[in-house]
């Protein structure tokens, strides 16, 4: 099978909060990351549709990885695992 990807994948498990108006914050851990976006098991809650822009944080243990909420955009899911794209700050 041919590889695609562009980034190089680093198995995590980070904590992410993805939120949007219209359901709020849903929690999910990142299976994996890269420079293009990351992969995130959400667990009791249900994945929004492919196209949707969400503001993401990540979190460690003792607090955000990020200040400031980056937008991804969720490129497809399967069960109850999503891929996430980051947005560049230009778009």
């Amino acid at each position: 099978m041919d590889e695609r990807r562009q980034f190089e994948r680093k198995p995590t498990s980070i904590r992410v909060e993805m939120t949007h108006p219209a359901f709020g914050t849903i929690i999910g851990f990142a299976r994996d990351i890269s420079d293009g976006g990351a992969s995130v098991l959400i667990e009791n809650y249900q994945v929004p549709p492919v196209g949707t822009i969400v503001e993401v944080r990540f979190k460690k243990m003792v607090g955000p990885i990020n200040a400031e909420p980056v937008k991804m955009q969720i490129v497809h899911h399967h069960r109850n695992t999503a891929g996430l794209m980051f947005i560049p700050d230009n778009l």
